[in-house]
């Protein structure tokens, strides 16, 4: 039981960090979508 405790705790502190990235990241990902976006509906 102890060792599924430790896991969970491990993978919510993943997830932290990874919604701490994305958000650190959105202008960036904005940008890259915003791209995108022109590239298939201007041609």
């Amino acid at each position: 039981m102890e060792l599924i405790l430790v896991f969970k705790i491990f993978f919510i502190i993943c997830v932290i960090i990874a919604l701490y990235a994305v958000i650190r990241n959105l202008d960036i990902i904005k940008i890259i979508i915003i791209y995108w976006k022109d590239l298939i509906f201007k041609k």
